[in-house]
C-alpha cells in the first residue's frame, strides 16, 4: 500500500475548503482505502461534480460539508470501519452517502447501512448507476421540516432495521423485535403525515434490490391498512408482518435474489424456501404473535391453492396474509431496478386485477385507491 495521503483538486485550499470558482457544481467527497480506488471514482464523477478525494488512512481534512460522500473501501477491514466511524459527524451531514462494495453479501450491505449509507451499490462499479444516484442535487442539504431530508431519515432508520434483521439471521443471533417494530411505526407515521407516493419515491431513489423491496412492501401494506380503516393494534400487526415477511431471504445469496434475468428451476426452488426459513427463525422469539408468524410463512399462498409453501386454499388464509400478499405483489411490480424500467402503478394494479381466483376480489377492489390515488 502506498503512503497515506490526501488526494484533492488544486481548487481545494490548505484548510480543506473549496475555492469559490469550483462551487458552482455540487461538491462530492470520495473516501477510499487505496489511491487506485480514489482515482477510479474521481474519473467518473469529475465530469459532473467538484470532487475531493481522501484516503481513509489519512487525517480527515475537508472543512465544508459536501453534497454527497462516496465510499469505496473493504468493509471487512476493521481499520477501514474505524476510519469511517471517525468521520461519522461529517457523513451524517451529507445529503447522500453512497457506499460502493466490491463483495456482494448481506453482511457487507448491513455494515454499510450501519455506517450511515443512504444507498449501497454492490458489485462492479457501474458509471451510469453511480452518476444517477448522485444526480438529484436540486434540494439543499438542510431541507425544511417534513421535507425529503426527514423522509430519508425515516427510510434510513427502516433500512438499518432490515439490515440488522438480515445480519441476525446470517450470524444466528437473536433479533431485535422491538427495534424492528419501532422502525415500522416510524414508517407508519411518515405515511400518515406525507402519504404513500412520497415514501415510494424516496425509497426507490435511495435503495436497491431486496432492501428496497422490504421498504416498499412495508409502506404499501401500511397505506392499505390505513385505507381499510384498521385499528391501531391491527396496523401494528400489518407493519410488523411486512417488516418481517422476507427475513428468510437472508439465507439466500444476493446474486440470486437480485438476478436480472429469469430464475432457473433450482434458483426458483431456493427462493421458495424463504417463507419457511423466516418462520423457523422467528418462531422462538418472544413478542411475535401467531398472526405475524402466519403471515411470514404464508405470504406467497393463493386462494386457489397454487401458492407455496403449503398450498393453502381460501378458508385457510387469514386476513393479514391476504392484505400482505396483495401489497407484496404490487411492491414487486413497481420496484425500481437498474435493468428494467419502473412499472407504472396503474399497470401494476391491472395485473392484480387479472389474478382471478388467486386474490380476494373485494380486497383488490379496495386496493385501487392505494394503487392509484392515495
Amino acid at each position: 500500500m502506498t503512503s497515506a495521503r490526501t488526494i484533492s483538486r488544486p481548487a481545494v485550499n490548505s484548510d480543506g475548503g473549496v475555492r469559490a470558482a469550483e462551487t458552482a457544481r455540487p461538491l462530492v467527497q470520495v473516501l477510499a482505502d487505496t489511491s487506485g480506488k480514489l482515482s477510479g471514482i474521481r474519473s467518473i464523477l469529475e465530469e459532473k461534480f467538484t470532487v475531493v478525494g481522501e484516503r481513509l488512512d489519512a487525517d480527515a481534512k475537508l472543512a465544508q460539508v459536501p453534497y454527497a460522500i462516496v465510499v469505496r473501501a473493504e468493509l471487512r477491514d476493521v481499520a477501514n470501519i474505524t476510519a469511517i466511524k471517525k468521520r461519522a459527524g461529517k457523513l451524517a451531514k451529507a445529503r447522500k452517502r453512497v457506499f460502493l462494495l466490491e463483495h456482494t453479501s448481506h453482511a457487507g450491505i448491513s455494515q454499510a447501512y450501519a455506517l450511515g449509507a443512504t444507498l449501497v451499490l454492490p458489485g462492479t462499479i457501474n458509471r451510469i448507476k453511480l452518476l444517477a444516484a448522485l444526480s438529484d442535487h436540486a434540494a439543499p442539504v438542510t431541507a425544511s421540516p417534513g421535507g425529503e431530508a426527514q423522509q430519508v431519515d425515516a427510510v434510513e432508520t427502516a433500512a438499518t432495521a432490515i439490515a440488522t434483521m438480515f445480519t441476525s439471521v446470517t450470524l444466528g443471533q437473536p433479533l431485535d423485535v422491538d427495534g424492528t417494530r419501532e422502525a415500522g411505526r416510524q414508517i407508519a407515521d411518515r405515511i400518515i403525515e406525507h402519504g404513500l407516493s412520497e415514501w415510494l419515491t424516496t425509497v426507490r431513489r435511495h435503495h436497491e434490490g431486496t432492501y428496497q423491496h422490504c421498504l416498499l412492501v412495508t409502506g404499501v401494506t401500511i397505506d392499505f391498512g390505513l385505507s381499510l380503516g384498521v385499528g391501531k393494534a391491527d396496523l401494528e400487526r400489518l407493519y410488523s408482518a411486512a417488516m418481517f415477511h422476507d427475513i428468510g431471504k437472508a439465507q439466500i445469496p444476493l446474486a440470486i435474489l437480485d438476478k436480472p434475468g429469469r430464475l432457473d428451476a433450482e434458483e426458483r426452488a431456493l427462493i421458495e424456501t424463504h417463507p419457511a426459513a423466516g418462520y423457523g427463525f422467528l418462531k422462538n422469539h418472544e413478542g411475535i404473535s401467531p398472526e405475524i408468524l402466519d403471515a411470514v410463512l404464508h405470504h406467497h399462498e393463493y386462494l386457489d391453492g397454487s401458492g407455496y409453501p403449503d398450498g393453502l386454499c381460501a378458508e385457510s388464509i387469514g386476513d393479514i396474509v391476504r392484505i400482505l400478499t396483495i401489497s407484496d405483489i404490487f411492491a414487486a411490480l413497481i420496484e425500481h431496478r437498474h435493468y428494467k424500467p419502473t412499472m407504472p402503478r396503474a399497470e401494476a394494479y391491472n395485473i392484480l386485477c387479472g389474478m382471478n381466483g388467486k386474490l380476494e376480489n373485494a380486497l383488490v377492489a379496495s386496493f385501487k385507491q392505494v394503487a392509484l390515488t392515495r
